[in-house]
């Protein structure tokens, strides 16, 4: 995933929070990740958040989304690095 040995920056932590949450990272890249936010609060507020908003809206079935909604939150993920 990560792959290298300097700490991890904020945008990256960002970019790979799911993972983490997940439990989908090597036992390398998770220890940069916990590293990196023991140190810095405003990402350990982040994670938090993300945790909870997992928490609050539970897991959402595909056949539950309305189609049209569905393909433009794919269209999204999939052009979110070239829209920054």
């Amino acid at each position: 995933m990560i792959g290298l040995r300097k700490p991890l920056a904020c945008q990256e932590l960002v970019e790979i929070v799911t993972a983490y949450l997940d439990g989908a990272m090597s036992r390398r890249d998770r220890k940069r990740f916990e590293a990196h936010i023991s140190g810095c609060d405003n990402c350990t507020t982040y994670v938090e958040q993300m945790r909870q908003t997992i928490a609050a809206t539970g897991s959402v079935a595909e056949e539950t989304i309305d189609p049209a909604a569905r393909d433009e939150l794919l269209e999204v993920f999939r052009n979110w690095k070239t829209a920054r």
